[in-house]
């Protein structure tokens, strides 16, 4: 098997594997990763729209609040109730 660059620089392996198709619910909020120390994390999320930003607890997303981060994802309300995001692959 030949591990090829593409133009980009990036391998053929790695752009095949970081580019999978349906991998993550379209039209929906999801979470793409965590960032940060332990104490203060950060999440990058995708919105339905197709955007992505960079929310923190207290920030306003997809209708809704982010409540808290942690390791294992994030916490959101959204009109009374709450709903935990995961990492993908968890």
């Amino acid at each position: 098997m030949t591990n090829s660059t593409a133009a980009s620089g990036t391998s053929d392996l790695v752009a095949r594997k970081a580019t999978q198709s349906s991998a993550l619910p379209q039209n929906s909020l999801s979470l793409l990763g965590l960032f940060g120390s332990k104490g203060d994390l950060s999440a990058m999320v995708r919105l339905p729209s197709g955007r992505v930003k960079t929310v923190r607890p207290g920030s306003r997303v997809a209708n809704g609040k982010v409540l808290g981060i942690d390791a294992t994802g994030l916490v959101l309300e959204k009109s009374g109730r709450t709903q935990k995001l995961e990492m993908p692959g968890s």
